[in-house]
């Protein structure tokens, strides 16, 4: 065993078969230190999910960045993340000390199989990924708006806020900037 930073020991053997595990699913990861892995999960609508992988004590930390503190639309904001939470397995939405949107789950040990970290990263992606836009929608869409006018106004591409039409309406209407689905 080696001594975490606190001064708790971790198991050697759960983190050497965690990254062994990493490697043969050819997911893209680092180990910056013992026991800890930060795997990069690309997505369609967020195009990363950094995600921690910590082998702890008794069992295995996963923390993953979602989103910053939303700007507007809090209650509906939260209301949607909980309601998400019921059907998930493994993770919940939780916040951190300003607000930031994590997804977080701690479990066994005996997690650390080939099987079972490929469904636990495949969770973190899809609940990721397949919430980001519509969270977004919520809680920024003030900004989304903004962004989108400003593109128009100057012309530049608004394929990559394409997911976020519907909120532009009139100003997608009023042309202007290249179609949403045009490459940029």
């Amino acid at each position: 065993m080696t001594a975490l930073p606190s001064g708790r020991e971790f198991p050697q053997d759960a983190a050497r078969r965690l990254g062994e595990i990493l490697t043969d699913l050819d997911v893209e990861h680092s180990a910056p230190r013992p026991g800890s892995f930060l795997v990069r999960l690309e997505g369609q609508h967020k195009l990363a999910t950094m995600t921690w992988l910590i082998v702890e004590v008794h069992s295995l930390h996963v923390e993953a960045f979602f989103c910053r503190q939303p700007d507007e639309n809090h209650a509906e904001f939260y209301r949607f993340l909980l309601e998400r939470g019921s059907r998930m397995f493994g993770l919940h939405f939780a916040l951190d000390p300003v607000g930031d949107v994590y997804l977080v789950g701690r479990l066994p040990l005996s997690i650390i199989t080939s099987a079972e970290i490929d469904r636990l990263l495949g969770c973190v992606l899809s609940y990721s990924d397949d919430n980001f836009d519509s969270a977004l929608m919520i809680g920024f869409a003030s900004s989304i708006k903004r962004e989108w006018d400003w593109r128009v106004k100057r012309g530049e591409s608004l394929a990559n806020l394409a997911a976020f039409a519907r909120l532009t309406e009139p100003a997608a209407e009023q042309g202007g900037g290249r179609a949403a689905s045009e490459p940029a």
